[in-house]
């Protein structure tokens, strides 16, 4: 018998269910062994009824709940709470639903200030009130999954990789533990390092780390921090690369940006960056802010907005 599941996604943008389609011919394996009930994105399964007429909100039985995005108004919150009544086992998908993601970088501001930002431009005057017909309200704050429910798998990243979905949903069905990289990005990193000392400043990425060539190979190319660059890799938990492993921003030449949040789930990126950075000796005042360190980590009280003076 197949194992039914229920998908949910909430304060997200659809990346971690491109990663569900983007198994290839393994969904096809995956659909074999399971039978998914319930999943907004995917297929047509209305929240009261097929016709509407439902009095309240319905999502079906199942032994897995698998929901990408993080909790940010009263309508995520409800269905979070129902698909923790319903499913046996909840699986944080992605970092917006292990950490609060991009989005959770409201939690820089108050609700207030953030609808002032989103509706008032420099054009316009600010409207006096808000839309509210319809629309959920607000929470205080955009929150991990964790923060208003039990979750029993993380499988971070922005979004997770697809050879990581497929691991995961193959280990639930079979009742085996998951095992997905526990170390960081610069363990997993093949750029050359040369150790402390190697830079006091830190610059803008304003140009691609340097080489001798354009098709230098990554294991020839020199560590992009010890360039002098911010590169979130010492602090951001490996995965972007999947069963590859090499990492894929630095494949790309660019500096890692954080996405699969925190080596350890309960980790704070900007305090352990910023600690990295100035015990190799580097001036941690050379960079312009701090707040972009938790870009994909906000959740979890680590952003809040400043208080006033």
């Amino acid at each position: 018998m197949a194992v039914k599941v229920v998908q949910e996604w909430l304060n997200s943008c659809s990346g971690c269910e491109i990663s569900i389609v983007d198994m290839g011919e393994r969904l096809l394996d995956v659909l074999a062994l399971v039978e998914f009930v319930h999943s907004p994105v995917l297929m047509d399964h209305k929240y009261f009824g097929q016709l509407g007429d439902g009095k309240h909100l319905e999502i079906p039985e199942a032994a897995v709940g698998i929901v990408s995005g993080g909790v940010r108004n009263e309508e995520h919150l409800e269905i979070i709470r129902l698909m923790r009544q319903k499913c046996q086992i909840i699986v944080a998908l992605g970092t917006c639903a292990t950490h609060g993601g991009i989005p959770a970088l409201s939690n820089s501001y108050s609700n207030q200030e953030t609808l002032e930002r989103y509706y008032g431009t420099e054009s316009t005057d600010r409207p006096e009130e808000f839309p509210n017909q319809g629309v959920p309200t607000l929470l205080d704050a955009c929150s991990a999954l964790d923060e208003q429910v039990k979750v029993d798998v993380y499988l971070p990243g922005c979004p997770p990789h697809p050879d990581h979905v497929f691991a995961a949903l193959v280990a639930l069905v079979e009742g085996k533990p998951l095992d997905l990289p526990g170390r960081s990005v610069c363990d997993h990193c093949p750029t050359v390092r040369e150790g402390k000392g190697q830079v006091k400043q830190l610059r803008r990425f304003l140009q691609p780390p340097y080489q001798q060539s354009p098709d230098e190979p990554l294991d020839k190319m020199r560590c992009i921090l010890e360039q002098g660059m911010l590169c979130m890799g010492p602090v951001t938990r490996a995965g972007c690369g999947g069963d590859g492993i090499t990492p894929r921003c630095l494949t790309a030449r660019v500096p890692c940006r954080g996405c699969y949040g925190p080596v350890k789930q309960d980790g704070n990126q900007r305090l352990d960056m910023l600690n990295a950075l100035a015990s190799n000796g580097i001036d941690v005042g050379s960079l312009p802010e701090t707040v972009s360190m938790l870009r994909f980590a906000g959740a979890h009280r680590m952003l809040r907005p400043a208080r006033k003076a």
